[in-house]
């Protein structure tokens, strides 16, 4: 057999790896943003529920109403706030595993095709490819 044949393996097999890394790295990067908002979100609701408690336990019965349907409009767009940063952070690390995609799926196939070409040309004459291995 060919030496040429393992070293070839073995430095598609260390371009996996790297390539994996590399994915490995856009997708911990994503929850890494997604666990620092969610740790900010967690931060500024507790802050925020404490002064509206202050304020709750400081005001009349009937101030609660008016307290309470001033709350709905903010707490609305909180929530689309909060949708819009999950979303950008989402679409930003399918954008970086997407880009890549297409040249390693090109890279796959073109290793795969000189790997089988290499066997059958290393096989001996006379025997099919199976039994050369």
């Amino acid at each position: 057999m060919n030496t040429l044949t393992p070293l070839r393996l073995a430095d598609t097999q260390t371009s996996a790896i790297t390539r994996l890394f590399a994915f490995s790295s856009n997708a911990f990067d994503g929850i890494e943003k997604l666990t620092a908002l969610n740790l900010q979100v967690v931060k500024a609701t507790l802050a925020e529920n404490q002064a509206l408690m202050a304020k709750a336990l400081s005001s009349r019965p009937e101030e609660l109403f008016a307290l309470s349907a001033s709350l709905a409009k903010p707490t609305a767009e909180k929530i689309a706030a909060y949708n819009r940063h999950v979303y950008e952070i989402m679409s930003g690390v399918q954008t970086a595993l997407s880009a890549s995609a297409p040249s390693q799926y090109q890279r796959y196939q073109r290793d795969a095709q000189e790997l089988a070409e290499n066997i059958a040309k290393n096989a001996s004459p006379g025997t099919s490819v199976v039994e050369a291995e």
